[in-house]
């Protein structure tokens, strides 16, 4: 299984427009993030995570093959606002989007004429399937469990990921990847949907506080609860400091993600 970040930053993205802070201005490519999105890659099936306002640029580098699934974290722009692009790999086929029901009504009202009784001609093809928490989906030789976690008020989506054999069951060998964005605070009882796995990916907005991140602090001391072998940091604002900096201030198993960065999971 291979993880690709697409996007790493959060909804203004880095550089920040009008910004000059030392983020922004940094001549370091790591610094340079696009809102969060990732795909997840075997040999036979292929998941987007977020589609946001940055899919097309995202997307361009990497082969044109189709897309299995698109898996939507929550209802904000920034994670959603891409959709009319994925219209060239509907040439594969419909689509199938799952999200939860706030998403899917949001999609609904962002995209009205992909769900019209007469669709214009070239508009996506999208089957949009309403999901919840710890309901699992196969997309070909993936298992997905959505969990839910709480971006301050809002309840939100992560996602588990894991690598089915040829009969459908897990592999004994297969290594597990969880995707979390705008987390704040996740109650206890969906910890076992985050524990035991191999890659962590998770949300460090900035060094100060905010109401609906978590902060860098923050997101350590989540990646040291979970203990994962390694945990990827995203959703990351120009208030970070640059990535080599903060990299630097970091353990070696969580490391700040950066945008087309690839991992083997």
């Amino acid at each position: 299984m291979k993880l690709t970040f697409l996007g790493t930053g959060t909804s203004c993205g880095v550089p920040t427009i009008g910004c000059r802070c030392k983020t922004c201005s940094s001549p370091d490519p790591h610094d340079k993030r696009l809102r969060c999105s990732a795909l997840v890659e075997t040999n036979t099936t292929r998941l987007l995570l977020d589609c946001g306002p940055d899919f097309r640029q995202q997307i361009m580098p990497q082969p044109f093959r189709k897309i299995d699934a698109i898996f939507i974290t929550h209802a904000h722009y920034d994670h959603m606002g891409g959709m009319d692009d994925i219209r060239p790999y509907c040439q594969f086929g419909e689509i199938n989007v799952y999200a939860d029901p706030l998403a899917c009504e949001g999609m609904l009202q962002m995209l009205p004429y992909c769900f019209a009784e007469h669709r214009y001609p070239g508009v996506p093809a999208i089957q949009l399937h309403e999901i919840h928490p710890h309901e699992p989906i196969t997309v070909g030789d993936l298992r997905v469990i959505p969990f839910q976690v709480m971006h301050h008020s809002l309840p939100i989506l992560g996602y588990r990921i894991e690598q089915l054999d040829e009969s459908g069951q897990l592999q004994k060998t297969a290594k597990t990847l969880v995707y979390i964005t705008d987390m704040k605070t996740i109650d206890a009882a969906e910890l076992p949907y985050v524990e035991h796995c191999h890659v962590l990916v998770v949300n460090a907005l900035r060094l100060m506080p905010h109401h609906s991140h978590q902060t860098l602090d923050e997101a350590v001391r989540f990646a040291r609860q979970i203990a994962a072998p390694r945990t990827f940091l995203i959703h990351s604002s120009h208030d970070m400091p640059p990535h080599e900096e903060t990299n630097a201030s970091l353990p070696d198993t969580i490391q700040l993600a950066f945008d087309g960065q690839v991992i083997s999971v």
